[in-house]
């Protein structure tokens, strides 16, 4: 069936090498014309996990209290800030930042109450209240209040008073969370039971609509950033200004990768012709193995924008890894082609390239398989970008093979004559060959090394972890870095996390039996008058006199937690209140007529964002300090949650931890299960192939343990370094392995072949190292030092990702050259 096959593929192919470049032509510009709709993703949903019930509980929480869509920008003048001249300023940046159409409100100290300055009662907070912009205002008594007010303090105004912050709020997209609640609707629909065509149909609809909107919103997000940016440049001379805010991070990260698009793409694509010039001296090997990676490229960019499938930070690589893919592909090739020189000399060009085809098929097909299993185990992730990242790997391998087998050699066809290229120095045979030698002379002793470093790679594993401070993932260069970290020192932290508790559920009980009393005609209703005149604080479980200690002990206990920065909740409105109220404590009647009289700027400063409007359910929200040292997101968690039902008594199902604290918690806390998801499918899947392939499981297992090492080594190092696990390190060892399996690939199968010449073991190792060992150098070189470019980004995962993929490689290409030559010498079979 082989030979079959292979008949075909010379009709085809070979002997008619314009017209398969034609429809390879063709097809590569029908897809790559669509790469004018490649899009680029970093909004926090691309980071979040599938179906997380938390986020679907966080937007619930953010569509009643308000969401985290808001632009932060500290402002720290070269005078006093409480100056005349200083505060004129600080309103034309406020008045500008206003004029952006999306910008809804813009909240600085400009512009929020003051109730001490002087004191106001609760009478006077009828008549209005009084802001920095009303005339006469008292500035060092108002610099006083915000430096001392639990409101305001560490949150709008830095603790030394020097640098302030404003808050811009965009304006509610209504259409955006329409398009999101038709979508996901439809998805939990899907989840509890199979659609209907129709409901399928809706659900693409609904998906694509949401995907179109979301796009647009992007580019205006976008923006608007830019204008932020531009306003803040005109102030620079009078101040010193750093953003901060989600969004700005959204914009930032999608600058980010867009420079790694381009500049890793092009510094990859430089350096891959560089090596292929210095490797193989003849143009004809340089032109063709970059045509095809070109060809491989363009149709991923085009096919991505045709299936309108987002790149995202994680997934930003996948220009480079397709390049690098490709090119060991072309250079197996073109080293085999080489090799036939000397097999069979004198022989024309359809002769060479049906042989070096013949001979590098199955094996380049196994190895493109079980890299694209390498990549499609990242499917088991559940983190949306590592999911997609997988998919479009395995998609890009599949056609970067196609490319391979019918590019290249429909291409060699149009060269008349066969030419060989040669070495001046031949430094890589020095190299292979010297690993042979090593294998034959000091086997015991390699396999005594490789069994110190397994020990040590196991222990480093042990000690890997999944918690990292997010600022940590952004040079100190960048502005995302500089605005956290000024933020967090100065402006009450940087992270949110909310705290709900919900009304005890004997509460609702008691609610209910005096409902029902209420219909008894023999009731009395003189309670129920009382009840009437206290209003919400008759009536709900949180908004009353009963309740102030209890919020004030949560409050209490969270503002005291090493990590929290500012801590708001209605324990710090009440404080206020109980202020303007003479210093006297607060009785059900005093809040109920607080409730009733208060300004709606008061109410929606102090009431609507930490007590919902039944009273049956309060808000604490804590800015969590990411800069604090040792922050561990998952051990906080628990404890507060430990804390509240056991220590204050709540019952489990009152408390709730929600925010991107959380959510980003969630995501790293999947990355250990994830990983070890990832793994087993790997070797399982790999092994699999290898028993397939080889048909015995002694090579099979030869096979897959020097790819275990390479993958644990790096993984081990990473734990000895401290270097946490995140959603780019996630994937190194999924695809150190699916990479370098496929020089074990190569060497096996070469190996097998020998090894029927003379059954002799060693001579079969050193014509392998001698053969096929100069292109898994090649391949291995090309790809660590190609990985080492990513270096040069200012994503630190990235980074990450690119040095310690590169090093894999390089231990995987040793432990080949080593490790498995040796293994084949001395575990042989029975009868050898």
């Amino acid at each position: 069936m082989y030979d079959s096959i292979l008949k075909l593929y010379e009709r085809s192919v070979l002997r008619r090498p314009v017209f398969s470049l034609l429809m390879v032509v063709l097809l590569v510009a029908a897809v790559g014309i669509f790469a004018k709709d490649f899009r680029l993703d970093a909004s926090a949903d691309s980071l979040m996990l599938e179906n997380d019930q938390d986020l679907k509980y966080y937007r619930a929480i953010s569509a009643k209290y308000g969401s985290d869509d808001f632009l932060v920008v500290s402002y720290a003048p070269q005078q006093e800030l409480f100056t005349p001249e200083s505060l004129a300023d600080l309103r034309k940046l406020r008045d500008s930042l206003l004029q952006i159409e999306r910008v809804g409100s813009v909240v600085s100290i400009l512009d929020v109450p003051l109730i001490n300055s002087p004191r106001l009662s609760l009478g006077d907070l009828k008549n209005g209240v009084r802001t920095l912009e009303t005339p006469d205002i008292d500035l060092p008594l108002a610099r006083a209040e915000f430096l001392t007010s639990p409101l305001y303090s560490d949150l709008i105004l830095s603790a030394d008073g020097k640098t302030t912050a404003l808050q811009v709020i965009f304006k509610r997209d209504e259409t955006y969370l329409q398009l999101l609640r038709a979508r996901n609707s439809l998805s939990e629909i899907g989840l509890e039971r199979s659609l209907t065509a129709a409901e399928s149909i809706q659900l693409e609809q609904a998906r694509q609509a949401f995907a179109d909107y979301s796009a647009a919103r992007s580019d205006q997000e976008a923006l608007d950033i830019a204008r932020v940016r531009a306003i803040m440049d005109e102030h620079r001379q009078q101040a010193e200004l750093f953003l901060g805010g989600l969004p700005m991070i959204v914009a930032d990260m999608i600058d980010f990768i867009r420079h790694d698009l381009l500049a890793f793409g092009l510094g990859v694509l430089v350096f891959l012709v560089t090596m292929l010039a210095l490797i193989f001296r003849k143009p004809r090997w340089v032109i063709l193995p970059m045509l095809c990676c070109f060809a491989s490229v363009l149709f991923m960019f085009g096919f991505l924008g045709l299936v309108k499938w987002k790149v995202t930070v994680v997934s930003s690589n996948f220009t480079s890894l397709l390049l690098i893919i490709t090119l060991s592909l072309c250079v197996h090739l073109v080293v085999r082609y080489n090799e036939l020189f000397d097999e069979i000399p004198g022989a024309d060009q359809l002769t060479m390239v049906r042989e070096m085809v013949r001979s590098k098929a199955v094996p380049s097909i196994y190895t493109a398989l079980t890299t694209i299993v390498a990549f499609a185990s990242l499917l088991t992730s559940g983190i949306r970008p590592v999911i997609d990242f997988g998919w479009m790997m395995a998609i890009g391998i599949s056609f970067a093979l196609l490319i391979s087998f019918i590019l290249f050699p429909a291409s060699l066809m149009l060269f008349k004559a066969p030419v060989q290229f040669k070495h001046r120095f031949d430094i890589t045979g020095v190299i292979t060959r010297s690993c042979a030698r090593w294998v034959e002379l000091r086997g015991t002793l390699t396999l005594w090394i490789f069994a110190g470093l397994s020990v040590v790679a196991v222990l480093g594993i042990s000690r890997l972890t999944v918690e990292n401070r997010f600022i940590d993932n952004f040079k100190s260069s960048t502005e995302i870095y500089q605005g956290m970290e000024l933020i967090d020192r100065q402006l009450g932290g940087t992270t949110p996390l909310d705290l709900i508790i919900d009304a005890d559920a004997d509460f609702f009980t008691a609610q209910q039996n005096e409902a029902a009393a209420e219909e008894d005609p023999f009731a009395d209703d003189f309670f129920d008058e009382e009840e009437s005149e206290a209003g919400l604080s008759g009536s709900s479980y949180w908004y009353n006199s009963y309740q102030i200690e209890t919020l004030q002990q949560v409050h209490n206990y969270l503002d005291q937690l090493p990590a929290s920065g500012k801590v708001l909740s209605l324990a710090t409105t009440m404080n206020l209140m109980q202020q303007v109220n003479n210093d006297a404590p607060l009785d059900n009647i005093s809040l109920a007529v607080i409730h009733k009289k208060l300004p709606e700027q008061i109410e929606q400063s102090l009431f609507k964002p930490y007590l919902a409007e039944d009273g049956n359910q309060v808000r604490f929200s804590v800015r969590v300090i990411e800069s604090t040292p040792g922050l561990r997101r998952n051990e906080l968690l628990k404890q507060i949650r430990s804390d509240l039902t056991e220590k204050l008594q709540f019952k489990p199902e009152q408390v709730h931890l929600t925010g991107m604290f959380v959510l980003y918690n969630n995501v790293l806390q999947s990355l250990f299960t994830s990983q070890i998801l990832t793994l087993g499918v790997v070797f399982l899947v790999i092994m699999g192939m290898f028993l397939l392939q080889f048909r015995s499981l002694r090579l099979a297992t030869i096979a897959i343990i020097p790819n275990l090492f390479s993958a644990g080594l790096v993984l081990g190092l990473m734990g000895w370094l401290n270097i946490p696990l995140d959603i780019m390190t996630i994937t190194i060892a999924a695809i150190t392995i699916g990479i370098a399996v496929d020089d074990t690939i190569h060497y096996v199968h070469r190996f097998t072949e020998e090894i029927q010449v003379d059954g002799d073991y060693l001579g079969a190792v050193k014509r392998c190292h001698d053969s096929v060992g100069r292109a898994m150098y090649y391949t291995s070189i090309t790809i660590i030092i190609g990985f080492s470019i990513l270096a040069l980004s200012n994503f630190i995962p990235t980074i990450y990702f690119g040095l310690f993929t590169g090093l894999a490689m390089l231990i995987a290409m040793i432990a080949n050259l080593t490790l498995l030559a040796l293994l084949l010498i001395r575990w042989r079979p029975r009868d050898a």
